[in-house]
């Protein structure tokens, strides 16, 4: 049975910042994978659908109200971003995040989900990024200890830990991708080069 990469989604999340990762899991170049390595779901506020920036909406398949059917042995806890880690409701990730870290799970968190992590001290002992250093430092405020970890770059992995700003989708998803040995270290820049650089750039060569 193939192993979860959980995704935290919070009502206006950031759609975008999954479409990558997501898919590198889920196909390859040819189609749907027959038998993926990891299996994608969705954790949020409660079984209702969840609602993104851009009004899509997306069935959970678990929730913030009943986290202990979360599974033991998921791969990864992923923090999508968007507007609702400003909100009361994310507070109820915290205990999720904690756990996870403290079971040297991997951990992804993008936008304002890194902003979150600085938040409550998740990011004080890591190399990290973010959307700028002014935001980790007004969300984090007096919790936040380690601005001389922050790396000013797209996407930062270290340890099992890793961060990205808003426009970072890609490298975030790569960063992900190599620490969940998702596919080989070759395939994975392949996959990268390839969304990066456009099909008529690389055909260009």
């Amino acid at each position: 049975m193939s192993k979860e990469v959980i995704y935290v989604l919070l009502p206006d999340y950031a759609a975008h910042e999954t479409v990558y990762l997501s898919q590198a899991i889920s196909s390859d170049e040819f189609a749907l994978k027959e038998n993926p390595k990891y299996v994608n779901k969705v954790l949020a506020p409660t079984m209702e659908s969840v609602k993104s920036i851009g009004g899509f909406r997306i069935e959970p398949d678990y929730s913030l109200d009943r986290i202990e059917e979360l599974p033991d042995d998921y791969a990864a806890l992923v923090l999508i971003g968007g507007f609702g880690w400003a909100t009361p409701v994310a507070e109820k990730v915290v205990p999720v995040v904690r756990q996870a870290i403290e079971r040297g799970k991997i951990v992804g968190a993008i936008c304002n989900g890194a902003s979150f992590m600085a938040k409550h001290g998740f990011l004080n002992s890591i190399k990290h990024t973010g959307n700028g250093i002014e935001q980790l430092r007004l969300w984090g405020g007096e919790t936040y200890t380690n601005a001389d970890g922050y790396v000013n770059a797209q996407a930062v992995s270290d340890g099992n830990i890793v961060t990205a700003n808003g426009s970072a989708a890609l490298e975030f998803a790569r960063e992900m991708l190599l620490l969940l040995e998702n596919d080989t270290p070759e395939r994975i820049e392949m996959y990268y080069q390839f969304n990066k650089q456009g099909l008529c750039a690389l055909m260009a060569r």
